[in-house]
């Protein structure tokens, strides 16, 4: 028999605080019955603004800065009013979702928010990613877990991922690798210089 998994899409998911601030995380979500599964660990400002406001926007987005920027501090992206809920979206998105929140799971330590689709919008092509752009959202992944993992097992995944950097990586990878192997750095674990 078949084991039934949902695929994990990377995506970036744009919240509305009680102060009206925008809050933009790289998150990965399902999509499972027909509903979108938002899993922010708790506690999270994605988790309290989700429970209060019960809408949010998943944008699609291959400037990989974005990702990383979101967990480095560089969350200055220019975003728009949604189309039919109260929330924003990233202006530099390929496609966004507009989700409303019609159950919680409120299990620790992630809750389970599922969003039904409300408005759906593309706004250019998808080209795919390169090797390098996939090694930063690997290492993203990485670094919203600094503290979960074993030291050696990030030094390890980092190693691996700077092959593709090294070899693919343009102007904005560069960027936004930067950025993370300067988190990881703060965070105590010493990377080899090669």
């Amino acid at each position: 028999m078949a084991l039934l998994t949902s695929q994990i899409h990377e995506v970036i998911v744009t919240t509305i605080s009680e102060n009206g601030k925008v809050h933009s995380v790289p998150m990965g979500i399902s999509e499972v019955s027909g509903h979108f599964q938002i899993k922010p660990f708790k506690p999270s400002t994605t988790y309290d603004n989700l429970l209060r406001h019960g809408q949010c926007s998943i944008n699609f987005v291959d400037d990989v800065r974005i990702f990383a920027g979101a967990l480095t501090g560089h969350r200055d992206w220019p975003t728009s009013p949604c189309h039919q809920i109260e929330g924003e979206f990233i202006d530099d998105a390929l496609s966004h979702i507009e989700l409303e929140i019609v159950r919680l799971e409120d299990d620790d330590p992630r809750a389970c928010f599922y969003g039904a689709v409300i408005c759906d919008v593309n706004h250019k092509p998808f080209r795919g990613f390169n090797r390098a752009q996939n090694a930063v959202i690997e290492a993203a992944i990485l670094v919203s877990r600094l503290g979960m993992l074993p030291e050696h097992k990030v030094r390890d995944e980092i190693a691996y991922l700077t092959i593709a950097i090294e070899k693919t990586a343009g102007e904005r990878e560069l960027q936004a690798w930067g950025w993370l192997m300067e988190k990881v750095e703060q965070s105590g674990i010493k990377l080899n210089d090669n």
